[in-house]
Formats: structure tokens, sequence, C-alpha cells
């Protein structure tokens, strides 16, 4: 998050993981007890938290590659998400490392929050907004951690000493993992605010319900699900008109109910787009991640469906074309030949377009979205049809995506909704073309793969096939499941790891 306040509470000998470049007072002089004594005290310690979700593993970089390139979305030849690509992580593969252990830091710096932030004399409503937000996001960082790598050591007060005892927790199992999130996000929603109209940059009620649904979807538990997707509609939140406003993201409309906010610092910037944008929209050539697939483009209607379809060239400031716009993606001077005198074969081709902004030395400004209401909308109509079936009310909310994307509505009569198989097709469908490169889609494969467990061919394409066409056509069940980092299992000796690792 943009990082207006964040220096006090790096201070803290609670955040042991601050940079060392920070000039503060010495560590021996702030205690919880002298800095925990303001409102303003309060506001830096919240900002911290949700500046955790700025590093590199979590939305700034590791989540977004994790959740997209094992999947059949995207596709890349850079050795830096070559495990990823192919299904081949260990315990040791960087972005398995990196967003257990951010996630852990945003954690324990909520849980600070939650502890000392309760003591402060404030204005009692914002306090407990504050308090709220802290749940949203530790029930945040254990949702990315628990559908990632199954049971994790449940730690709900902060880390303040190096004793063993405190330090080195069991895992709690996945159900145990789900309860905390459920019960963070519950309490989350009745403190936060509806809406955040005085700042933009802040979690709310509904984006903790918002995010409560896509739990809820996780666990097919579809009528909790269904309610709490229903109170983010029943708030009377809209969808953009147009898709391609929605991009770069930097808090455009009420469609978007949680972003990672990008100040284009040193400090605060988002490293995504220098990784998947071509050059010269970036700071220079290498091969990049999060590559389109060809199979995605294929799938994609990129003629009549807006959230692909052609909308322009793109072009710089010196006048030089770069590609051709079709919202979701750009087609990178795919027909020019490669010479000394244009672009490296890195930058030719389709590249996500969701971000946009050029190169800056890899701090862009561009958001990331987190949770969207379109997103909303399509757990509301998953979960309606997987309890009764096809609906008029399932279609009303699936028909708000597609007639955004220019799509015609669908009707009872439709082939569409046939069925519950079909409507759920359909459904799968429009998650895959809205959703694309924002990081969900190696997710949706894994839920699709238990859910067929629980109901053979509930969904057409699944984890388990893209786990077979790279594990030598073994549907090996242990990959739905990241490894624990090697390094934990080295400092916790009550850890235990993933089978098959």
């Amino acid at each position: 998050m943009k990082k207006a306040y964040i220096l006090p509470l790096c201070a803290l000998a609670l955040l042991a993981s601050c940079d060392d470049f920070l000039q503060k007072e010495p560590l021996t002089s702030i205690t919880p007890n002298n800095f925990f004594t303001s409102g303003d005290d309060a506001e830096s310690s919240i900002t911290a938290v949700y500046d955790a979700l700025q590093g590199a593993g979590a939305y700034g970089q590791d989540l977004f590659t994790m959740g997209e390139m094992p999947s059949d979305n995207t596709t890349s030849v850079s050795n830096d998400v070559n495990a990823l690509e192919t299904i081949a992580w260990t315990p040791n593969t960087s972005q398995v490392g990196n967003v257990f252990r951010q996630a852990y830091l945003g954690i324990n710096r909520a849980n600070i929050v939650l502890k000392y932030v309760p003591t402060i004399t404030m204005d009692t409503l914002r306090r407990s907004q504050i308090q709220g937000e802290a749940r949203f996001v530790r029930a945040l960082c254990y949702f990315n951690l628990v559908r990632a790598y199954g049971g994790v050591p449940l730690r709900l007060e902060p880390t303040e000493t190096a004793q063993p005892s405190e330090l080195n927790l069991p895992r709690a199992t996945p159900e145990q993992v789900y309860e905390q999130v459920v019960t963070d996000l519950q309490k989350a929603a009745i403190q936060m605010p509806p809406t955040a109209a005085s700042n933009l940059n802040r979690a709310t009620k509904n984006s903790a319900n918002a995010l409560l649904a896509r739990v809820q979807v996780t666990q097919r538990n579809w009528a909790a699900a269904q309610a709490a997707a229903g109170k983010v509609i029943a708030a009377n939140i809209q969808l953009n008109n147009s898709f391609r406003a929605l991009f770069p993201a930097e808090n455009k409309g009420a469609e978007s109910l949680f972003e990672i906010q990008f100040a284009g610092t040193p400090d605060g910037g988002n490293l995504l787009p220098d990784e998947i944008l071509p050059f010269p929209l970036t700071t220079y050539s290498f091969s990049k991640f999060n590559l389109p697939t060809a199979e995605l483009i294929a799938y994609a209607d990129t003629v009549n469906d807006q959230r692909w379809s052609y909308v322009g060239n793109v072009v710089n400031s010196a006048g030089k074309f770069l590609g051709r716009n079709h919202v979701s993606y750009i087609d990178s001077r795919k027909n020019q030949a490669i010479s000394s005198s244009n672009s490296a074969i890195n930058d030719r081709g389709n590249f996500p377009y969701k971000w946009t902004s050029s190169g800056n030395n890899f701090n862009s400004i561009d958001n990331s979205y987190v949770l969207r209401y379109a997103e909303v909308l399509l757990n509301y109509a998953e979960a309606v049809n997987e309890q009764n079936g096809p609906s008029t009310d399932a279609l009303a909310k699936l028909n708000l995506v597609r007639q955004r994307a220019g799509l015609a509505a669908l009707t009872m009569g439709s082939a569409q909704a046939a069925s519950k198989q079909a409507l759920r097709n359909e459904i799968d469908r429009q998650r895959r073309l809205e959703l694309a490169f924002e990081g969900e889609r190696w997710w949706d494969l894994l839920r699709y793969a238990r859910h067929n467990q629980v109901e053979a061919g509930a969904h057409t394409v699944t984890a388990l096939d893209l786990i077979a066409q790279f594990r030598k056509g073994a549907r090996d069940v242990n990959y739905l499941l990241f490894p624990l980092p090697q390094a934990e299992i080295n400092n916790n000796p009550q850890l235990q790891q993933n089978p098959g690792y």
C-alpha cells in the first residue's frame, strides 16, 4: 500500500523484518507501551498491515504467478517461473517460500494491531474499524495459505520473542484454518464501514463479504456462499459500464471491492507489469511471465466479447506502433519480422494487458485487483446453481457479467441453462474469461479437481488435467497442494511436509 505512515511502526521491535535502512529511534527506546498511545499510532499500524500485501511474495508478484502460471491460462519460457509453468515445484522453489513468508508477515502485523490498538484512547468507531481491517487482512493471508499449502500454523498472537515455544507451532488442520478465516471475516464485516468513500485504499464490509463468498465457494458451502455474496449484491454495488475502463485499476468505480495500492516508488512500486508486458512498455526486454496460452486466445471470442475484442492500436509517445489492444491482452508486433532494428523475440506475441503502465524500473503505479464485484456475481450464480440447478435468480446475476461483455442475455430456454451441468460449464467459462490473469485461475482449477473427487465429471477441466500433462500422465493428487518451504521445515521441528514432497 502507499506508505505514508509506515516508518513509526517499522521501528518497533515487534516487526523484526523491517528494513535496516530505516533510521529511527533505537529499538530499545520504542516499545508497545510508548508507541501505541494515539490515533495516529493506530493509523500507522494498520498502514503497515496493508503494506505487507504489497510485497513480492504477495500481490506485488508471486501470488499472481502462482495463481496463473501452473494453469491453462498462461505460459512462459522464463527460468524464473519454470517450476510453476511445468508443475515441477519443490520445497525449495522460490515462490513457494516467498508466498508463505510474506503471508505470515501480514498475519504478524495484523496480530500486533489486534493486540495493541484496542488499548488506545481514540475515536471508538475508527478504532473498531481498524480492528476490522486487520481481521480482513489476516483472513486474506490465511486463506491464501490454506488453499495453497493446506493446514498451516495458526498464529493469532504477535510473535514478540525468539523462544522456540512461541515460534515453533504445529500445523492446524485445514478445517481449523478455514474456521478462523470465516470468523475473522464475519467479525470484520461487522466492524468495517459498508463503503470506503473517505479512503478508497481501505477494506470495507463489502470487501469482507466478497472474500467470504470466495472462501465459501472454495469449500463448496453453497448456501453460505450465496448468503455472503447476496449481502454485497444487496448493497447495490454496480459493475463498471465498460470492462476496458477497469484497467489499470487505480480505484476505478464501485466494482473494485479491494485492490492493492501502489505508489510507483522504489519502496512502493508494483513489480508485476515489468514482468508481464513487452518492451518498450516496460523497462527492458527479457522472457516475460504469465503469457496468454494459444489455447486461451482460441477459447475467447476475440470478435464479439468486449473483454477480448480488438479496440485499437497501442502507440507510444514517439508514435511507434507497439501492438494491438484486445483489452485483456496485447498482440505485440505479432506480424513484424525480427531484425536488429526492431523487437527481439521476447517482445513479440501476446501479453496480458490489464496492467498497462510503462516501465518505471520495476516500480509501476498500477494497482492490482484482489476482489471485484463481477466475481461476486459469478460466485452467487454458481452457489445458486449448485443448490437448485438453473434459475432466473442465477441467470440474472450471470447475465450482468455477460451483458457487460457484450454477450446476449441467457434465458431459461437457453442451451447453457438446460441443466445444472450446462450452467456450471457456462459459469466456469465466464469466470475464466472475466478474471484471466488476475491470479485466480489455478485456484479455480484446484477447487474444480476437489469438486470432481466428490462429484465425478462436475468440471470439464481441472488442475489434475494440467498435472497429468506435466507429470508423465499421472494425475498426482499430491500436487493439489504446494509443499511447505524447506526453510520452514528446517527451522520448525513441529512441521510435517505435505505428502509427495
